[in-house]
């Protein structure tokens, strides 16, 4: 467990409020992009794994028939000026010819008239002292009742050559696309998962359903209109519910703040009484405690639904590092009888404007005494503020007994805590500190440990 200089802890095991997502959650555009991005990485692996045997017989048919080509031309040269231009009585019977790289060659004899030739073939040929191999095409025809024999070749070199530009010319082909294709999926996912950003950011600017903006997202894709309309009519639903559970709150509040007074003035009056016996006096007295809690849980009750009702002006500008230093000023009295210190580190300030300056006393003199009843003497109780990337916060944290997953869960509950008549606690202090947080756009997080304490940290809005 890491903690700073002072003592108290930094960082625990167990978080509630404002959480990180877990490290494996990734957002649907990446997802997206990354599917695109595998999926074009796996067809290109298969691609290059097949490439040099897709080329060569690209490249083989190519030479095919740029050799069946050549021979028509010649045929056709043939026919046209005749037989002798090539074959003449001093060449005797053949006729040969190749280019000066001897990439290519043709030559022409006559052959016998039993023998008929139509196939290409590798073979190798001798010119002038170097044996090349060549890819040739044979092909027999008669001309003038004489047969002939034609042979077309291409050196197996400049296939080879052909073959890797074009492996090359593919390579960066295939590159460039994924390439244009990567981007244009992420611009394109980016572009259509706008609305749904759209519909998360407005719930996660929304502190109350009431104010909830109800304008529909603009959106071509009917998944998207159909989800924004779904949260919107939750919204109105739960907006509905609220606002029924804190008539129904305020209304029982109100109902029962009259007979616990009148009870409370009974037992009082009880009390005044001279021949009243011991025993039934500590009775009443107990009862009268019972009644102080029920009563100050009435009024936070009354508290919490004003708040959520809107009740409260929001008019007051004031530094938020005064406003802790006067919390910490009049609880140190408390934690000096409980034999606790308090460690200030005060050294960043907040002008918060548009806030109530009484509502955020309260918020943070809840955490700071829960912090004070849940440490042990001689223990440390920190408190920071701190700017960090723009953005300005208070951290209180205590050595305490520390929190369970369970009990973090329940932190903000209503009434997590039973009533329990040899303590003072409703329940409901923390409850009334995250609805004042959320009143004013704070998010709270917890990080704890049992027996490791507590930290909660008050993030406050951008200025």
């Amino acid at each position: 467990m890491a903690r700073d200089s002072k003592g108290y802890r930094l960082q625990g095991k167990y978080s509630a409020g404002l959480t990180v997502a877990p490290v494996e959650m990734m957002k649907l555009g990446t997802k997206l992009t990354l599917f695109n991005l595998l999926s074009k990485t796996v067809f290109a692996a298969l691609f290059i794994l097949l490439l040099p045997f897709i080329i060569e017989r690209i490249n083989i048919l190519q030479t095919d028939n740029e050799l069946i080509r050549k021979r028509e031309e010649v045929l056709n040269l043939i026919a046209e000026i005749g037989i002798e231009p090539f074959i003449t009585p001093e060449s005797e019977k053949e006729f040969g010819s190749y280019n000066i790289l001897k990439e290519e060659f043709i030559s022409l004899e006559k052959t016998e008239p039993t023998e008929e030739w139509n196939f290409i073939e590798v073979t190798q040929r001798k010119i002038e002292d170097e044996t090349i191999d060549y890819r040739v095409l044979n092909y027999s025809f008669k001309f003038e009742e004489v047969t002939y024999l034609l042979e077309i070749g291409k050196s197996l070199a400049s296939i080879s050559n052909t073959h890797k530009n074009i492996r090359k010319v593919i390579l960066v082909f295939l590159l460039v696309f994924i390439a244009v294709t990567l981007l244009s999926d992420i611009f394109y996912t980016e572009r259509i998962l706008r609305p749904l950003k759209r519909v998360i950011r407005k719930l996660e600017t929304t502190s109350t359903p009431s104010l909830f903006d109800t304008t529909p997202v603009k959106t071509s894709t009917s998944d998207f209109v159909q989800l924004d309309t779904t949260i919107r009519d939750l919204m109105a639903k739960i907006g509905e519910l609220f606002e029924k559970e804190q008539e129904i709150t305020v209304n029982i509040s109100h109902e029962l703040m009259t007979p616990i007074s009148v009870i409370q003035s009974k037992l009082e009056n009880l009390l005044l009484q001279k021949d009243i016996d011991i025993a039934v006096s500590g009775q009443i007295e107990e009862s009268l405690r019972t009644l102080h809690r029920l009563k100050t849980l009435v009024n936070s009750l009354l508290f919490i639904a004003r708040i959520e009702s809107r009740q409260y002006l929001k008019e007051d500008t004031f530094s938020v590092k005064e406003l802790v230093k006067e919390v910490s000023d009049e609880l140190a009295p408390i934690a000096a009888d409980a034999d606790i210190a308090f460690d200030e580190e005060l050294k960043e300030d907040h002008l918060f404007r548009g806030a109530n300056r009484t509502l955020i006393f309260s918020m943070l003199f809840n955490v700071l005494n829960n912090a004070i009843k849940n440490s042990s003497e001689h223990q440390h109780i920190g408190i920071k503020t701190v700017l960090a990337n723009g953005r300005f916060s208070v951290i209180v944290a205590d050595c305490g007994k520390g929190m369970t997953p369970r009990e973090l869960d329940l932190l903000f509950a209503r009434f997590r805590k039973k009533l329990n008549p040899n303590q003072d606690s409703t329940g409901i202090g923390l409850a009334i500190t995250k609805t004042i947080a959320d009143f004013h756009d704070i998010l709270i997080s917890v990080v704890s440990e049992p027996g490791e304490g507590t930290r909660f940290t008050f993030l406050f809005p951008e200025k």
